[in-house]
């Protein structure tokens, strides 16, 4: 593999502009040019003579445009006053440059793409610190990137990684990163970071891809949070074995909520309600404040539903959480103040 085979792979966001509507804006720009010049030339004719009849007519003065600012120059018609001579050097002649580059731009800038993108990319490495990676943009992966911008995660620290360059593109339309390439192969996760990542999100579309990428992912990076999704139940412990922190069944989960949905629309509502982040009641973790230690769980806008101590989740009805202690993170549901009443 040639060394610059994997900066290929790689996709920045940007705004990209059609081939045509580039064409169309150069040339639009070029005529600007021209008709500038025409009216500077055609305000003063007789700063100008035709060496065929001495006049200049206004068919005249478009020919000298465009023979003038194509740098062809016949000759035959030349700035004979003072004022003429002072428009061609103070304006005609950069026009004339100006016309020049943007002729030969598209050239210039094909030319000067592929080393523009290379050092783009290597700036965008350099800052790629404590970012998230998707493997998998998937329906699974792109409400994953929407939970995450809703809870205030900004784009710029999303990569997404995918096989299929369409779902790249379509990444990268959406303002992320995007590298095509196979998840589980240890120099497509390097090129989205995955050392310096602080989550890794594998919504693949095969349980047995999920597990090798899982592998993957661990071995490169120790320290990550890693959260899967598998679609049988039966390989959730694989996919733990492999290193993932959390495993999500999509099968079992879609299920259930069928049939709470069955049983008790409200409740089902209500489960909806707490996922989508932003909207009535917002379910969140967050560590426990320095003035909390040593008091319960909090109250008011907050309702602490769980605590995580030391690795472990404890209820809220277990006695331990009477008092929370420094280093413990609460599981909170966020119970937004209704209008006109004022916070407590």
């Amino acid at each position: 593999m040639h060394e610059d085979e994997p900066a290929r792979g790689v996709r920045l966001p940007e705004a990209r502009l059609s081939p045509l509507r580039a064409v169309l804006r150069r040339m639009a720009i070029a005529l600007a040019m021209l008709l500038a010049m025409f009216v500077l030339v055609a305000v003063d004719l007789d700063g100008y003579r035709d060496s065929a009849d001495g006049d200049v007519s206004l068919l005249d003065a478009l020919y000298y445009v465009t023979v003038s600012i194509s740098t062809t120059g016949y000759g035959d018609i030349t700035p004979v006053s003072t004022a003429a001579r002072v428009v061609n050097i103070v304006a005609v002649t950069p026009l004339r440059i100006a016309f020049l580059v943007v002729l030969v731009g598209t050239t210039l800038e094909v030319l000067t793409r592929r080393t523009r993108e290379a050092i783009l990319i290597e700036r965008w490495r350099g800052r790629l610190r404590d970012h998230t990676v998707i493997v998998g943009y998937g329906t699974k992966g792109r409400a994953a990137s929407r939970t995450l911008l809703e809870n205030g995660c900004p784009k710029e620290s999303i990569v997404v990684v995918d096989p299929d360059p369409g779902v790249v593109a379509e990444a990268s339309a959406h303002g992320f990163a995007g590298i095509t390439g196979d998840g589980s192969r240890s120099h497509i996760l390097d090129l989205a970071g995955i050392r310096q990542a602080r989550e890794v999100i594998i919504a693949t579309r095969r349980d047995d891809t999920t597990a090798l990428v899982t592998l993957t992912a661990r071995s490169l990076n120790p320290g990550a949070t890693i959260v899967a999704a598998v679609r049988e139940a039966e390989n959730d412990p694989l996919v733990r074995q492999s290193g993932a922190d959390v495993v999500i069944t999509s099968s079992e989960a879609a299920g259930r909520m069928l049939g709470v949905a069955t049983q008790s629309p409200a409740v089902s509502a209500l489960i909806e309600d707490l996922l989508v982040y932003g909207k009535g009641l917002d379910l969140y973790e967050r560590p426990v404040r320095a003035d909390e230690v040593g008091g319960p769980p909090a109250r008011g806008e907050e309702i602490a539903v769980a605590v995580v101590r030391d690795g472990r989740m404890l209820n809220y009805t277990d006695p331990e959480v009477a008092e929370l202690r420094a280093g413990d993170r609460l599981v909170l549901i966020h119970v937004p103040p209704q209008p006109g009443t004022a916070n407590p």
